[in-house]
């Protein structure tokens, strides 16, 4: 501390005081020099916000606290070891940062091993509540469940700005966190502004701490973000209470946005009254006027002040000139191989959990068992072998699953090993990207593959994990997710679409047509260190086609393998999932030598047996339930027809539903499906063109 007589204070205000100057420089260099010179593209300032944001990261002090932050966050990552240089050189797109150069700049992360981790943060609003709500579970779970007392006082922290209480992720979290008891904190700096819309379109009121007051289980901080004293006592309460273990918070500080919401933003749907309110509550000044008179002598804040201004000076100086990314590493990071440096965080090989690659042999057992049988002995089993894997969903608990595949795994592991979720997708996936952040495996149900759209943002920033951060971070995981037609169809249960997910960058898709390869490529799944989704068809869940044999305890089906059931010379059929038994029944029928293949994931896809088999036949078909246009046989269509050109006798030809939703009237619902006449007269047309 400063040597002004007199200071009996212990708390370090000096170094809030320096962190205060260091972001008020960089914010000041970026907006009146690097942002005009279009040395930075995208640029968010942090004034008006700097003050809470450094009382708590000085708060953070525990190695297992995680932090989730947006994209005002700057102050935080600074007080938390983030230095100038990356600060800046992140925002150049520069080399190294949290990205390098990949994402936007304030588009942060921080692994820090031995630290509080920052979980990286997306682009959407709202999408920074529900996982990390998922690691204060994992929290839990490796203080109750793995017996590690090392987690014991650690807690999640979730920053948010008022615009993002209106959203799914903050009230799905708010849900999980309560209900569960939760060891969370929710940080909400209420600046009065989602860029232009005042915060009474966001909350009835605009006030979330008013409303939340009877929240069951949640306590409730509210308070005045800009002085200093009353910001330390109630950032200080409110993570004492979450620390020790008493329940959520909410705090909500009130806090002035200095500038616009982005350098573009002038403001100008505020007034001059209101601006000139806000300047006046501008925490730095408030900090100085605070320390001025009780801490340090005004000689020694001006020092503060310019010695940061150099330090900002000289780190973007240095960022400058940083190289840029190396634009052959783009494609790195996408997913993972076995060559490939592992993540610094998240998943089990990270914490150096390693399981059998298995055998792609399967046993000689007699018995034929269905989809879900198999299903749910591959889950038996690997919850048997992993502490680290939970299950979980809406009813997978004592119901067992609306599909039964979960059926008494909750009596045999327990409650908090596999146990049922509030009605919340976006909490489902949310909080399995937290629990996979925090070194567990989590298996996901969705009931039906449409119930799913309400995750697609977890979801889609969940595969971009590895390769946004530059493999600082991944979320290795999967989600089941039964899907397709039935005893009858609709629109809402009956949903295939697995094209949706096949264009999500980083996911692998498995798609078995049998219980043998539902076994193989769901153990393959919860092995992974790649997101997985894995498709359970609905027909086949118990139909007397897809029962096989239970092929082991070590039987894996790896990705992008894909099996050829039937041999032949004069057609390659290409097929997947329920369209499997209708393609072999078109060929009982069929004069001609037909060979299938059944693709059994779609991402990875196997070319290389596709293109082999076509290379054969000079001819090819493909069959699926997707609807038609733009479903994944185009993709397959054009990769034969691009690079197997030479090959081809006969023009590639698809067969799929038409491009409508799937009809529940049984009879309308056969006439949309790939028929087995159907695919015989195409196969006929084929050979004989």
């Amino acid at each position: 501390m400063s040597s002004k007589k007199g200071n009996k204070e212990t708390f370090d205000w000096e170094k809030v005081a320096d962190l205060m100057h260091l972001s008020r420089a960089i914010d000041e260099i970026e907006e009146s020099e690097l942002v005009p010179a279009k040395k930075i593209l995208y640029q968010f300032s942090a004034r008006g916000h700097e003050l809470a944001q450094i009382l708590l990261g000085q708060h953070l002090t525990h190695p297992h606290d995680s932090a989730s932050a947006y994209y005002r966050s700057r102050p935080l990552m600074l007080t938390l070891g983030l230095t100038p240089e990356d600060a800046i050189a992140t925002g150049m797109a520069k080399s190294g940062g949290y990205s390098d150069g990949r994402d936007i700049g304030v588009v942060c992360n921080m692994p820090n091993k031995e630290g509080v981790k920052v979980l990286p943060m997306a682009g959407d609003v709202g999408s920074q509540y529900t996982p990390a709500v998922g690691w204060a579970q994992a929290i839990e779970y490796r203080k109750n469940i793995l017996k590690d007392d090392a987690y014991s006082e650690a807690i999640s922290v979730i920053l948010g700005g008022d615009g993002s209480v209106a959203t799914n992720g903050f009230w799905s979290a708010l849900t999980m966190a309560t209900t569960l008891s939760l060891p969370v904190l929710f940080f909400i700096e209420d600046n009065g502004y989602g860029i232009s819309v005042s915060s009474d379109f966001q909350t009835p009121g605009a006030n979330i701490a008013k409303n939340l007051y009877s929240f069951k289980n949640l306590r409730i901080f509210d308070g005045d973000g800009t002085d200093p004293e009353e910001a330390l006592k109630l950032i200080g309460q409110s993570v004492t209470y979450v620390r020790g273990r008493k329940g959520p918070a909410l705090i909500r500080l009130t806090v002035p946005r200095l500038n616009g919401h982005s350098y573009q933003d002038n403001q100008a749907y505020k007034d001059e009254k209101l601006l000139k309110q806000e300047q006046k509550r501008d925490p730095l000044t408030r900090l100085k006027k605070f320390m001025v008179s009780k801490l340090m002598y005004e000689k020694e804040w001006n020092e503060l002040e310019q010695k940061n201004q150099k330090i900002a000076e000289k780190a973007a100086e240095d960022a400058w000139n940083r190289s840029d990314p190396d634009p052959k590493a783009i494609t790195d990071y996408v997913m993972f191989e076995d060559t490939d440096e592992v993540q610094q965080v998240g998943g089990l090989l990270a914490e150096g959990v390693e399981f059998s690659a298995g055998s792609e042999t399967a046993s000689s057992e007699k018995q034929r068992i269905n989809i879900v049988e198999g299903v749910r002995r591959a889950m038996d089993v690997e919850l048997g072998l992993n502490d680290r894997l939970v299950v979980f969903g809406e009813d997978v608990g004592a119901k067992g699953g609306v599909h039964a595949a979960t059926m008494g795994l909750q009596t045999k592991y327990g409650s908090e090993r596999v146990f049922d979720t509030s009605l919340s997708e976006e909490g489902i996936i949310g909080r399995a990207v937290g629990m996979a952040y925090a070194g567990l495996m989590p298996v996901a149900e969705i009931q039906f593959r449409k119930y799913a759209d309400p995750a697609t943002e977890q979801i889609k920033n969940t595969g971009t994990i590895r390769w946004r951060t530059a493999n600082r971070f991944a979320a290795p995981m999967v989600i089941r997710m039964p899907g397709g037609f039935a005893k009858c169809g609709d629109p809402w249960h009956s949903e295939s679409n697995e094209v949706f997910f096949a264009h999500i960058v980083g996911w692998q898709v498995a798609y078995p047509s049998n219980a043998e390869d539902a076994v193989g490529l769901l153990r393959s799944a919860m092995r992974s260190n790649n997101p997985t989704i894995f498709f359970e068809h609905r027909n086949l869940l118990d139909s007397k086609y897809a029962r096989k044999p239970y092929p082991g305890d070590e039987f894996v089906v790896p990705f992008g393998k894909g099996k050829i059931l039937r041999k032949g010379d004069d057609l390659t059929v290409i097929t997947w999932g329920a369209m499997c038994e209708r393609v072999e029944q078109a060929a009982e029928v069929s004069a001609r030598s037909v060979e299938i293949i059944d693709l059994r994931t779609i991402s990875p896809w196997d070319k290389e047996l596709v293109f082999d088999s076509v290379k054969k036949t000079n001819r090819c078909l493909i069959v699926h339930e997707d609807t038609r246009t733009a479903g994944f046989g185009a993709e397959i269509a054009s990769a034969v027809s691009g690079q197997m050109f030479r090959y081809l006798d006969a023009p590639v030809q698809r067969i799929t539903m038409p491009d409508i939703p799937m009809p529940y009237n049984v009879k309308l619902m056969k006439s949309v499906l790939p028929s087995v006449s159907q695919i015989a007269d195409k196969i006929e047309d084929i050979v004989s063109y």
